[in-house]
């Protein structure tokens, strides 16, 4: 239980020194592009595994459930509300902000049809797992990039410098809040939805302790 004596996204030598900036120094935004990159892949693993979708989809499910609207269109005006709830939090953007909509987009497109999809149950859920592992392992390398956060991981770091909790619990209590409106709403849930839920959070944080016993023992 480690990982919940992470509180705070940590800053390495490769971080940037502020997020807004339109000169990021090339480690950091070497390392921006990586941690998307695998983001993205662990998106498209849990896709593939089609054992459920992600909280934020369920949720985005049952908006289109009760107005109508396309699920593309549900998702973007999800996400654009995700980002005026920055202001109160006084999250600060940037171009990691922009860029995780295009590298994950990318990473979707081209990696769903090469990657595999097993008729067993069992090696879907694992492969779900692995999902959400790669994804929070990536969504840490991004953050420590520290050249702005997504719009959802914005909403958790500006929620964690106001509550103080562990970047993990701040995490899983908006996932699965987000899964139960969702789930209310009428969207559709499955294994890998909870499995993404509960442990998005703890992978991000492992991540960031790995990342940062890394730097110390260098």
């Amino acid at each position: 239980m480690s990982f919940l004596s992470v509180t705070s996204v940590p800053r390495l030598r490769w971080s940037s020194p502020k997020a807004f900036t339109l000169s990021p120094p090339l480690a950091s935004l070497v390392f921006l592009v990586l941690g998307l990159v695998m983001f993205g892949l662990g998106e498209a693993l849990l896709v593939t595994a089609g054992v459920g979708v992600s909280p934020w989809t369920v949720f985005a499910e049952g908006v289109t459930r009760i107005t109508g609207w396309s699920l593309g269109f549900a998702t973007f005006l999800i996400s654009a509300v995700v980002l005026l709830l920055w202001i109160p939090l006084m999250q600060t953007p940037g171009i990691g902000t922009i860029l995780n909509a295009v590298i994950v987009a990318l990473v979707l497109e081209y990696a769903l049809p090469i990657l595999p999809h097993f008729d067993s149950y069992l090696a879907n859920a694992v492969l779900a797992l692995t999902g959400v592992f790669v994804t929070g392992f990536g969504g840490a390398i991004y953050l420590v990039a520290n050249l702005g956060p997504g719009p959802r991981d914005g909403l958790m770091t500006g929620l964690q410098r106001v509550t103080g909790k562990p970047i993990a619990l701040v995490r899983m209590s908006i996932e699965l809040s987000v899964v139960a409106i969702g789930w209310a709403l009428g969207g559709t849930l499955g294994l890998g939805t909870l499995l993404f839920a509960v442990g998005i959070g703890p992978a991000m944080a492992i991540g960031m302790q790995i990342l940062q016993l890394r730097s110390v023992a260098r």
